[in-house]
């Protein structure tokens, strides 16, 4: 099955067919929204809203574990991530598409880990995105006309609000590409879970360095996301059609060997908890 996690709008694909929603109970609390499950372009898709329907938690309040692990209880093991983003390159114009390849996390106050409760893990993320997921999204945002950049770096920021003019200029000088709220903790996540993750951030905005666009507005945002949603359901679609049945990567292993602490400490809710994460602890 196939995860694609995004805004509200993007259940409404057409060709869509067959959905029905599923409540999902876990260890982490409750998902942003029950899972929509169905077909699209002859493929098994659950698709999850980021934000939940009516966009209703912020960056900060998503329970991305409950996310996460929702998708993979239902038997996703490839995550589609749509997103909006701001650029931080005078190149990457809003309407455009970046496919990362990394990420900066300056995110504060979120859970980024399965790990923890007596069960010490750590996993890779030097790569963090699954190059061959990203790949299929690079020529499925091609075959929808899209014009889309491949590869770049997401710096991850808290929000809700928008940066400042400082912090602005200080990411652009880090080099970063493009800028979010919300994919390096999936990201993190998902690569816990053994789970392919790759993101299309859709740029909506030059964030306020550029002088010509010193101050991003929601409206301003919004009017740009919305010229994009056709796009990249399309996108979507093409993606699909492109993704081989089965994936030739790494990823399900990633947290083969990263849990640390001895077997016999680990107390049995914990067992339990990651159980659907990593497997039976034994």
């Amino acid at each position: 099955m196939i995860g694609i996690i995004g805004g509200s709008g993007l259940y409404d694909i057409e060709g869509f067919t067959e959905q029905r929603e599923q409540v999902v109970d876990t260890p982490f609390g409750a998902p942003s929204d029950p899972l929509v499950i169905g077909k699209l372009e002859g493929r098994e898709v659950a698709f999850l809203a980021r934000h939940g329907k009516g966009h209703r938690f912020t960056p900060t309040e998503i329970n991305y574990r409950a996310n996460i692990y929702a998708l993979k209880s239902v038997g996703v093991s490839r995550i589609l991530s749509v997103s909006a983003v701001g650029s931080m390159k005078e190149a990457l114009v809003p309407g455009h598409m970046v496919v990362v390849d990394q990420f900066y996390d300056n995110t504060k106050h979120r859970v980024s880990t399965f790990f923890g409760d007596g069960a010490v893990g750590h996993v890779a993320l030097a790569h963090p995105i699954c190059a061959c997921l990203a790949g299929s999204f690079t020529e499925g945002a091609k075959a929808a006309g899209a014009t889309v950049h491949e590869g770049g770096t997401y710096i991850c920021m808290e929000g809700p609000q928008f940066s400042t003019l400082a912090e602005s200029k200080i990411y652009r000088g880090w080099g970063v590409d493009v800028i979010g709220m919300t994919n390096v903790t999936e990201a993190k996540l998902a690569r816990e879970a053994g789970m392919c993750y790759s993101t299309l951030a859709m740029v909506t905005d030059y964030d306020c360095w550029h002088p010509d666009h010193d101050a991003v507005t929601t409206e301003s945002v919004i009017k740009v996301l919305l010229a994009n949603v056709s796009l990249s359901k399309d996108i979507v679609r093409q993606t699909l059609k492109k993704l081989p049945e089965v994936g030739n990567c790494e990823c399900a292993s990633a947290a083969k060997n990263a849990i640390l602490s001895a077997r016999d400490g680990i107390p049995q809710a914990t067992r339990d908890a990651l159980k659907t994460i990593v497997g039976d602890l034994g």
